[in-house]
């Protein structure tokens, strides 16, 4: 049995990135991810692989870009103002259908914000990550383990679909320290038949660009882009549902929120509020069918987020009017309490009891 170790959250996201065949990582330090950052200046080299403090967040993602040209396995980490000023590249990356791993450890904002955890960035995510027509597969992991699995998860997808992945996490999970056991090292050689590998005469000469001056052109490739992205919604989506069987109040709530929601359903259900939770893991392509799964039965949804409400739209887009969908929120860094959560559930389902009496 593999032996579990005590791990700082950026830690064992990038000793994972690394055992999932990562060998190129490229990024510049910002709170509250720059353990990230420092555990692969350490351990990179020790592994044959390439770590580089660019001069900026802009050089960083075409490093990236470079690098997963030429076929290898490479990523970039920051926090929100950093992926801001990443987004022309990982537009760029989407309009060329590059693989590529993008970690956003949030912080509060607009702005400068502070370095205390938030989810803020979930619009940014989700919708506007980088000027066109492209979306992002975004895993949102809730402990420490996940920030280690979906290390792999977010490579391997990245290679499926020729696309960037983004790893949502945010300060408290960075930071934190949980047991976590490492997957094991992968040594695979990934056939990438489009990288610019050099020919040598015996395939047809690659070229990788995002540039297409004819219209027809450029709407056929984006036609195709959008054909992947239907099977990724179709294939990738992925939720965690806890107690939502018989549920008459259904929190929905993803990465440190869940943790926090899933204590206050927990509670609630002691003192006979039958309250469950679906927690997305993907938040594009959001999982749709766990939602869907859950409207029969439930009586209302409470999304439950460290924002002023966000995933709340997607979430009253999957329930589609057919059950009261609200909101709770902390902003600014600052962290829901259970108690927080519980009181809301609390009242929510009585409003629903005297509602339907």
């Amino acid at each position: 049995m593999a032996e579990k170790v005590l791990m700082k959250g950026n830690e064992a996201l990038a000793e994972a990135a690394m055992r999932a065949g990562c060998r190129f990582f490229f990024g510049y330090p910002i709170t509250p991810q720059t353990e990230l950052a420092a555990y692969m200046s350490k351990r990179m080299p020790k592994v044959g692989g390439t770590y580089l403090q660019a001069e900026s967040e802009v050089a960083a993602i075409n490093m990236v870009y470079g690098a997963a040209a030429a076929g290898a396995r490479a990523m970039t980490s920051s926090s929100s103002p950093g992926i801001s000023l990443k987004g022309e590249g990982i537009s760029y990356m989407a309009g060329a259908d590059l693989p590529g791993v993008i970690i956003n450890v949030q912080r509060g904002g607009p702005g400068l914000g502070g370095i205390q955890p938030s989810q803020a960035d979930y619009w940014q995510a989700t919708r506007a990550l980088g000027h066109g027509d492209f979306r992002v597969v975004v895993y949102a992991p809730s402990t420490v383990q996940e920030m280690a699995d979906y290390a792999f998860t977010a490579f391997d997808v990245a290679d499926r679909y020729r696309t960037p992945v983004m790893i949502l996490a945010d300060g408290m999970l960075g930071q934190m320290m949980e047991p976590v056991v490492m997957p094991e090292p992968r040594d695979e050689r990934i056939e990438k038949p489009w990288a610019t590998t050099g020919h040598k005469h015996q395939r047809a000469h690659n070229v990788v660009n995002s540039l297409y001056l004819t219209a027809d052109e450029l709407e056929r490739l984006n036609v195709e882009r959008y054909e992947r992205y239907a099977a990724i919604e179709r294939d990738e989506q992925r939720a965690e549902t806890f107690l939502v069987d018989d549920a008459d109040v259904v929190v929905v709530a993803f990465g440190a929120s869940a943790r926090v929601a899933r204590s206050a359903v927990v509670e609630a259900r002691a003192k006979g509020v039958k309250a469950g939770l679906v927690r997305p893991v993907t938040l594009w392509p959001f999982p749709k069918d766990a939602l869907e799964a859950a409207v029969p039965t439930a009586r209302a949804f409470l999304s439950v987020e460290m924002n002023m409400g966000q995933m709340v739209d997607d979430v009253r887009l999957a329930v589609a009017g057919r059950r009261p969908v609200e909101f709770f929120g902390r902003t600014g860094g600052v962290i829901p309490t259970p108690v927080e959560v519980l009181a809301r559930i609390e009242d929510l389902d009585e409003r629903m009891k005297k509602g339907g009496e």
